[in-house]
C-alpha cells in the first residue's frame, strides 16, 4: 500500500494480490538469518556497514528534501527490537522510550483485523514542539529536515510535551529536561542506519528521502487510524501496507481512560495570577463607577497574590535559571508571550503599589490600577492561548476562556467584596459563582452523554476517574453558598470575616478545577498499547 500524501493516510496498491502472489513473494523473501548467512558465505563479513546502507536512501536529501521514516506495516511483527535498540544506543532512563509499538484493531468477529505499529518522532515539516518552545531548544536541520532537541538549551518547561500530538517528547525527571528521537543523526551523517532501522529483524523500518512540498495535508486526514490530524504539524513518516484496513479500525486503547500529569505548580500559578488580574479589574471598574473608593489593601493584596503565583510557577521548570531566554520564542511560542505578559503585569502591579503607597494624585492612582488590570487580563489571555494552541479538544477556546476569565471575575469580586465589606459586591460574586458552577456542570454532562463530542473522553475521565476531585469541588461550592449567608446577613467586621471564608472556598474550588483541567485533558498520541 502506497501512502496517499493528499489524504494523509495509507491506501492500497492498485495491483490485486492473490494468495498465489503472496506465497511466491514470501518464498523470494529471505529472513534476516538467511540474508546474514548468504553474506557470510560470500566472505562479505565482518564489513557489515555497507549492508546496513541498503536501509538508507542512495543519496542524502537535496534542496527542498528531508529524511523521513518509512514503515512497512506488513513486515512489522511487534517484537520491539527497535524499542530496545533505541533505548540502549541512546542511553535512556529505565522508564524512558523514544520509540513505541502500538496495536490497531478492526474488522468483525469472523473477519478480525489487527496490525502492530512502530512509531517514533515524525520529524514534521511544521513541528509543534519547535513552534511552542519558549527558549529555542529545538531546531529543524536545513540539510536533513531532522527535528533535533538541544538539551543544553532546554529549561524543562514541558510545553513541547503538550504541543506534540504524537506523544514524542519525553520529560526526564533525572535531568530536568525533555529529550526525543533525533533519527540517530550522527550515524546518518556517517552513512549508517539509525539504531531502530538497523535492529529491525524484518527490515520493517527504513529511511527515505521525501520532498518537503509533498508534506501538505488537507484537514481531517491522518497517517493511521487514531492518529491526530496531519494538517496540524505535517508529519513526514510514511506507512505502507498491502492490506485493506477496515473502516472501523481503531487503536487498541481507543476507549481507555488516561490520567495526565496534574502540573501542580501551574495549577497554583494560574489560579493566583487570574485572581490578581480579577482584583485589579474589579477595583478599577468599581472605583471608576463610583461604587467603591480606591482600597490600598486590594492593590497590595493583588500584587502579593500575583508575585506568589509567579514564584510557585518556577517550581514547574526543570532548569529555571535558563528561563531568562524566553524572548527567543516570542515569534511563535505562546509560552514566551505569557512570560512577557506576566512580567509586564508584575511591573505594572508594583508601580501601582508605589503610586498608592506615596499617595500621589488620584487620577494617577486610578490610571496605575486600571493599567494593571488591562495588562493583567492580557496576560491571562496568553495563558488561555497556551492551552488552546495545543489543539487538545478539552482545551478548546470557548471552554478555556470561560474557565480562566470566569475565575478572574469570581475571585476578584469575592476578594474585593471581603476587603470592602460591600454586600453588593459579594452578591455579584455569588451570582457569578452559581452561573459558573451551572455552566461547567452543563458542559461536562453534555460531553459525557454525547459520544460524538470532541472531549467526550475527558468528560468520561471526570465522571469515572476523578469523581473524588469533582466531589471536593462540589463541596467547596456548597461551602461558598453557606459562607455567603452570614456574610450577607451580618454587618461590620463579620462581613469581612465570612467574605474571607467565601474567598477561601472559591480558591479551593478553582484549585480543584484547574487540577481537573490538566488531569482530564487526554492528550492525543499515536496508536496505543495492547490493553483496551
Amino acid at each position: 500500500m502506497m501512502s496517499d500524501r493528499a489524504s494523509g493516510r495509507a491506501v492500497k496498491d492498485e495491483k490485486v494480490f492473490t494468495l498465489v502472489d503472496e506465497l511466491l513473494a514470501e518464498q523470494q523473501t529471505l529472513s534476516a538469518v538467511e540474508t546474514f548467512s548468504r553474506l557470510h558465505d560470500r566472505d562479505a563479513l565482518p564489513a557489515m556497514a555497507r549492508h546496513y546502507k541498503a536501509l538508507l536512501p542512495a543519496a542524502p536529501p537535496g534542496l527542498g528534501e528531508q529524511y523521513a521514516f518509512e514503515v512497512n506495516l506488513d513486515a512489522c511483527t511487534g517484537c520491539k527490537a527497535c524499542v530496545s535498540a533505541c533505548h540502549s544506543l541512546n542511553g535512556l532512563d529505565d522508564d524512558e522510550a523514544w520509540r513505541d509499538v502500538g496495536l490497531l484493531l478492526g474488522g468483525q468477529r469472523n473477519d478480525a483485523y489487527q496490525q502492530v505499529v512502530t512509531t517514533a518522532c515524525h520529524h514534521c515539516a511544521d513541528p509543534g514542539c519547535m513552534n511552542g518552545c519558549p527558549v529555542g531548544a529545538y531546531e529543524k536541520e536545513a540539510d536533513t529536515g531532522i527535528v533535533r532537541h538541544l538539551d543544553d538549551q532546554c529549561i524543562g518547561c514541558q510545553y513541547c510535551v503538550l504541543k506534540c500530538p504524537y506523544d514524542v517528547p519525553k520529560y526526564s525527571e533525572r535531568l530536568g529536561i525533555v529529550r526525543k528521537c533525533d533519527m540517530c543523526v550522527g550515524r546518518l551523517r556517517e552513512g549508517e542506519a539509525p539504531a531502530c532501522v538497523q535492529a529491525c529483524p524484518t527490515s520493517a523500518i527504513s529511511i527515505r528521502v521525501v520532498k518537503k512540498e509533498d508534506l501538505t495535508f488537507t484537514a481531517n486526514t491522518t497517517m493511521l487510524p487514531g492518529a491526530f490530524d496531519s494538517s496540524y504539524t505535517k508529519p513526514s513518516t510514511l506507512y505502507r501496507t498491502t492490506k485493506t484496513m477496515p473502516k472501523n479500525t481503531k487503536p487498541a486503547d481507543a476507549k481507555a481512560l488516561r490520567l495526565e500529569h496534574a502540573h501542580w505548580p501551574l495549577v497554583w500559578m494560574m489560579v493566583l495570577t487570574q485572581m490578581s488580574a480579577g482584583m485589579f479589574a474589579v477595583q478599577a471598574a468599581l472605583t471608576a463607577a463610583g461604587v467603591l473608593p480606591m482600597l490600598p489593601l486590594v492593590v497590595y493584596g493583588a500584587t502579593a497574590v500575583l508575585l506568589a503565583g509567579l514564584s510557585v510557577s518556577v517550581l514547574h521548570l526543570g532548569r529555571p535559571l535558563g528561563a531568562w531566554r524566553f524572548f527567543i520564542g516570542l515569534r511563535t511560542s505562546w509560552m514566551s508571550r505569557e512570560i512577557l505578559g506576566f512580567s509586564l503585569f508584575a511591573g505594572a502591579a508594583k508601580a501601582a503599589c508605589a503610586v498608592v503607597f506615596f499617595h500621589l494624585e488620584t487620577r494617577l492612582v486610578m490610571g496605575a490600577v486600571a493599567a494593571s488590570a488591562v495588562v493583567g487580563f492580557a496576560a491571562v489571555f496568553t495563558s488561555v492561548m497556551i492551552y488552546v494552541d495545543t489543539h487538545r479538544p478539552f482545551w478548546n477556546a470557548r471552554l478555556t476562556n470561560g474557565k480562566f476569565f470566569g475565575t478572574s471575575l469570581l475571585l476578584g469580586l469575592t476578594a474585593v467584596g471581603a476587603a470592602s465589606r460591600d454586600k453588593r459586591v459579594l452578591v455579584a460574586a455569588l451570582v457569578v459563582r452559581v452561573l459558573m458552577f451551572a455552566w461547567e456542570n452543563a458542559k461536562n454532562r453534555a460531553a459525557f452523554e454525547d459520544e460524538t463530542s470532541p472531549w467526550h473522553a475527558s468528560a468520561r475521565v471526570m465522571k469515572l476517574k476523578l469523581d473524588h476531585l469533582m466531589n471536593v469541588r462540589d463541596g467547596m461550592f456548597l461551602l461558598f453558598l453557606m459562607m455567603s449567608i452570614p456574610a450577607l446577613s451580618m454587618s461590620g467586621a463579620a462581613v469581612s470575616l465570612w467574605g474571607c471564608g467565601m474567598l477561601l472556598a472559591a480558591v479551593a474550588a478553582q484549585i480543584m478545577e484547574r487540577c481537573v483541567f490538566f488531569v482530564a485533558s487526554m492528550g492525543p498520541r499515536m496508536t496505543g498499547g495492547y490493553k483496551a
